[in-house]
């Protein structure tokens, strides 16, 4: 089964973009309460009308250092921060599926994302050996001049980042029918696994995160509809704060505890 590939206009549209988040954890049976009684107020993202399941494949690899300095400063609650991952749409090495270098971030409570598309052939030499892994040699290989690509070089010498864990898992994306800024989306069947490559080999170790649950990201702009407020009370939810970078990092063992 071929994984959907984002259209252009989609790819385009999400680029960069600033906006709050909120997450909730459902049991399986809560979840499919709230998804059903959802359907009143959103609908499926078209771009999955038509894929198996209506969902899409998301795998992103994330860069942190020794120190795991990008783990705890989620941990930690801090206001200000942010982290580099290569996102892509596949399981499957060189199906032609995009690939992106992201920045994500947080400034207070608002969320933001800068991301740019990966040449599919390398473009640029690289001192990959400086870097210490083939991954970043490749990413700087294939990342255009821009912005994005001098914060990342700069991080890189800066905290030594490397890519530590990769994060999988299939996502459903709704969107509200009355309001183009209201989105939401139902992410299950979580995996990480310790790897410094997008596309790790069988023997890479792995592990499933929050079996059984599903993780709702609702993302807006500007306000929460009221329709919203009142299914989620009635379900007794309660908003929390997850990074499934962080979970996956948790559950494969590659934390210890800072004191």
């Amino acid at each position: 089964m071929s994984e959907p590939t984002p259209t252009p206009a989609e790819q385009r549209t999400k680029l960069h973009f600033s906006r709050f988040e909120f997450k909730y954890i459902l049991p399986e049976r809560v979840r499919e309460e709230l998804e059903g009684q959802f359907q009143y107020f959103v609908e499926l993202d078209p771009f999955v009308a038509n894929q198996p399941g209506t969902k899409y494949f998301v795998r992103s690899l994330y860069f942190d250092n020794d120190a795991r300095a990008k783990y705890w400063e989620k941990e930690d609650g801090q206001k200000h921060r942010q982290k580099f991952r290569l996102r892509t749409y596949t399981g499957t090495v060189n199906d032609g599926t995009p690939q992106f270098l992201e920045i994500k971030g947080r400034h207070n409570n608002l969320v933001f994302k800068h991301r740019t598309p990966l040449s599919e052939s390398v473009e640029q030499p690289t001192a990959g050996s400086l870097f210490g892994d083939t991954q970043t040699a490749d990413v700087l290989g294939r990342i255009e001049d821009g912005p994005i690509r001098e914060q990342f070089q700069f991080e890189l010498a800066r905290e030594r980042l490397r890519p530590v864990t990769l994060v999988d898992y299939q996502r459903r994306p709704y969107i509200s029918k009355y309001d183009s800024e209201f989105r939401m989306t139902f992410d299950d069947n979580l995996r990480g696994t310790a790897t410094d490559t997008l596309f790790p080999g069988p023997a890479a170790r792995s592990v499933r995160v929050l079996p059984g649950y599903t993780i709702l990201e609702v993302k807006f702009r500007y306000r929460l509809p009221k329709w919203f407020h009142r299914l989620i009370q009635s379900t007794e939810l309660r908003r929390v704060s997850i990074s499934k970078f962080c979970a996956c990092m948790k559950a494969l063992g590659q934390v210890e505890d800072h004191g």
